[in-house]
């Protein structure tokens, strides 16, 4: 019988791989571009950064150490130079159609971060498969900019998958709505009309003021916004205020809100404030060709007559008055059923003294009555 040489004993040592096996190797050396692993054959196996993964970003140097045992698929048992070519990144890739297979089949929710901002959407990768999730399946509501989900965490469902033409499409949207009903659910097994809760202005129009009330919208119309004038949203609210407010409709998924709290009413105590004959102040807040209404406090106008301004014929308020001006009155009539005030200046001049110069008294009684805004602009 021949002996074997040290040769022949070495060759039955090493184990036979083929192209397509999966093997188990020892990190040996780490480079910037490639990994080169010990997977006990006769030569070692390199590993280039692209078989590793498809995220250019990644540093090799830090993801991997001398030492680290890999599983990995022989793609080369020879290059031409003697070395096997490996990947790590396709056997990562067939785990990760396994994965997504199952996924899609369960509606698992899977988690990954977004390695590319597309024109027509987002790309994750999954286990080495690369999952596209449409611009449209990427939120509830339309966004222009997908820029800021980049290398962000997101949440999302396999809405189709397709190994044969490696089409993996994502689905965001699905799993926002879902979570939006369900608040949506929970919150109106919660409010009540009546309630006051705590919202956050989500968006202010011409008209009112949307707020978000962790769960639905309710309509804080221009109406309900003050007792007094608003002369528009935008100048009271901006998008991110905290307010607390009034539910004050439920009807179906529609809230309609307040700012018009019962204890804050100017009309709860108006009957002794603004008792027939009670001399008040007031500002100018619009006028008409039959009179100007005066605002007495937030929420209280009253009407000056035209006829209630002077002893003497004014034709239009316009002639004697502007908006602005502060003028004092006496109350000649109040109605708290209908909420309507009425002012006289003309009886408040008739019990001052009476002068003998006609002319001199009616424009005595009525720069006595009225404060002008540019002076009071002066003052300030």
């Amino acid at each position: 019988m021949s002996e074997l040489t040290f040769e022949q004993m070495l060759e039955d040592t090493i184990k036979t791989i083929h192209s397509g096996d999966v093997v188990e190797g020892i990190v040996i050396d780490v480079k910037t571009d490639e990994i080169v692993l010990n997977i006990g054959y006769k030569s070692d196996g390199i590993l280039t950064k692209s078989e590793y993964t498809n995220d250019s970003s990644v540093d090799l140097t830090k993801v991997v150490k001398p030492g680290d045992t890999m599983e990995v698929k022989i793609l080369k048992v020879n290059d031409g130079e003697g070395q096997v070519v490996l990947t790590y990144k396709r056997l990562a890739a067939d785990r990760g159609n396994k994965r997504i297979e199952e996924a899609y089949n369960s509606g698992e929710v899977l988690k990954a971060n977004v390695v590319q901002v597309l024109e027509g959407g987002l790309s994750v990768v999954v286990e080495e498969v690369r999952v596209f999730i449409p611009a449209s399946l990427v939120s509830d509501t339309y966004e222009k900019d997908l820029t800021k989900y980049m290398g962000q965490e997101i949440e999302f469902v396999i809405s189709e998958y397709n190994p044969k033409r490696r089409r993996y499409i994502g689905d965001r949207r699905q799993l926002i709505t879902a979570r939006k009903a369900q608040l949506q659910k929970e919150l109106f097994e919660r409010i009540h009309e009546g309630d006051v809760v705590e919202g956050v202005v989500k968006n202010v129009t011409d008209f009112g003021a949307f707020v978000d009330l962790g769960g639905a919208d309710g309509l804080l119309h221009i109406s309900e916004m003050s007792w007094g004038h608003v002369e528009h949203p935008r100048k009271v609210f901006k998008v991110g205020d905290k307010l607390n407010v009034l539910i004050k409709e439920i009807n179906g998924s529609k809230v309609a809100l307040s700012l018009k709290f019962e204890d804050q009413n100017p009309w709860r105590d108006a009957a002794d404030k603004y008792a027939i004959g009670n001399i008040v102040t007031g500002r100018v807040a619009r006028m008409t060709d039959f009179g100007a209404f005066i605002e007495l406090e937030p929420g209280v106008d009253a009407l000056l007559h035209v006829s209630q301004i002077s002893k003497e014929h004014v034709e239009k308020p316009a002639d004697v008055l502007r908006v602005g001006d502060e003028i004092t009155a006496k109350i000649v009539d109040f109605n708290e059923a209908d909420k309507k005030i009425s002012l006289s200046i003309k009886a408040l001049a008739a019990s001052a003294p009476v002068h003998d110069d006609n002319e001199e008294e009616v424009s005595v009684d009525i720069e006595a009555a009225i404060t002008a805004q540019t002076e009071d602009d002066v003052q300030s």
